[in-house]
């Protein structure tokens, strides 16, 4: 058999990439706040407020007159504790006979909406 013509391998060269350059970092010179004293933070007078709940909201608070934000405390309280939170969509609250009556018959009532049912209830 001939022999055939062999090829000539070429050496490849291999050229390796540099790495691209990055950016220096430039030293930001943190500035020094002033120490402030930090005077606690006050809350505000009208959420704090004794506020007297009517018959229906009173069975589910208490009849004594409370804060706003503590009547919300205790409502939740409530729904937790008898489970009404809904287990699929949990911004909805399930009514049972006492806040049925606070939210004005509705069986459920998205948390956002019953804020505003119960304010009613309050003077």
């Amino acid at each position: 058999m001939p022999k055939k013509a062999g090829k000539k391998s070429a050496k490849k060269r291999v050229v390796k990439k540099k790495a691209a350059k990055k950016p220096a970092r430039k030293i930001v010179a943190k500035k020094k706040m002033a120490a402030k004293k930090r005077t606690p933070r006050k809350p505000n007078p009208a959420f704090m407020r004794p506020m007297q709940p009517d018959d229906m909201l009173g069975a589910v608070v208490g009849m004594k007159a409370i804060p706003r934000t503590e009547i919300t405390k205790k409502l939740w309280d409530y729904i937790k504790r008898n489970r009404l939170q809904d287990n699929v969509n949990r911004r909805m609250i399930n009514a049972d006979d006492n806040l049925k009556a606070v939210f004005g018959g509705k069986r459920q009532v998205s948390m956002f909406e019953m804020t505003k049912l119960v304010s009613k209830h309050m003077s």
